[in-house]
């Protein structure tokens, strides 16, 4: 029997819809937002103890995240079962410290990755795992729903409409780092440097949609409406495929939404400020201001 260990939603998203994909048969150990990953695919799922799950289980498969120690658990518990485990990147950043947890390094016996770059940087970060390319199921999930969501009517001669996909900076520099700045910006000085450079990447603006990270509150980044005299609009209740339809362009720092935005086909635009200590997403076809 497989067993599937994670606790954030971007691995949880890939296993989930490879295993719906190929209507695999599994038990799982779930946490945080994996968890509703899970039931919003298959329903209700039973959620076994992480200990029971790798002694039910011939082998392990679990994401990687970023501050949880629940999948670097279970990789110590396969490795001293004798059971075989593989671990699931998703993003292209912090690949080697997903493995450090509690002072100490856990390895899996393969890590999956799901295109070229990642192949690269898990061969490069992470040489104790061998590196496989399991095509992204997640992506094709993604395609399909975008083909789904019609494009909303544009009036002619309309200006482009933006969307800036925001990251919690802050909050996770204090929570791996205990540096707030740890990148050399937070999320709000990302934002005002993307607005007052909003004229570098389209002269001709109809709307800005500034759109909060899912660990964010819809409110947070209200003030960018009255510090800037631009068309923003920020916290709407939608979904992100529906909010990367309707705009022309997406904007960001180095946030999986951006990737979205190039499954669907726009133009993407990298933003990072000056003096960024952040790690540029690999793709060759996103643009840098």
């Amino acid at each position: 029997m497989l067993g599937v260990v994670a606790h954030d939603a971007g691995a949880a998203e890939i296993i989930s819809s490879q295993l719906r994909q190929q209507r695999a048969a599994f038990a799982c150990t779930l946490e945080g937002a994996a968890r509703h990953v899970f039931e919003r695919k298959f329903g209700p799922v039973e959620n076994l103890a992480l200990e029971e799950l790798v002694e039910r289980s011939d082998w392990i498969l679990c994401g990687t995240s970023f501050l949880s120690d629940l999948e670097w658990r279970a990789i110590v518990l396969a490795r001293s079962a004798g059971k075989r485990v593989v671990a699931v990147l998703d993003h292209w950043i912090n690949y080697r410290q997903r493995f450090f947890r509690h002072s100490q390094w856990a390895f899996p016996d393969e890590v999956w990755v799901g295109d070229e770059p990642g192949l690269a940087l898990a061969g490069q970060e992470v040489p104790e795992a061998k590196a496989v390319l399991v095509p992204n199921a997640y992506f094709q999930d993604i395609r399909n729903e975008l083909l789904a969501i019609p494009a909303p009517a544009r009036p002619a001669g309309a200006g482009e409409v933006l969307l800036y996909v925001c990251e919690p900076l802050r909050e996770d520099g204090l929570a791996l780092y205990n540096d707030p700045l740890y990148w050399g910006y937070t999320e709000e000085d990302a934002v005002r440097y993307f607005l007052s450079n909003v004229g570098r990447i389209s002269s001709q603006v109809e709307r800005i949609i500034v759109r909060p990270h899912p660990q964010e509150s819809l409110d947070k980044y209200m003030w960018a409406a009255e510090e800037f005299d631009l068309p923003i609009v920020t916290g709407e209740n939608k979904t992100l495929l529906a909010q990367v339809v309707e705009s022309d362009v997406v904007v960001g720092c180095a946030t999986m939404a951006m990737v979205v935005g190039l499954l669907a086909g726009k133009r993407v635009v990298s933003c990072l400020p000056p003096g960024a200590k952040t790690q540029p997403l690999p793709h060759r076809t996103i643009e840098r201001i």
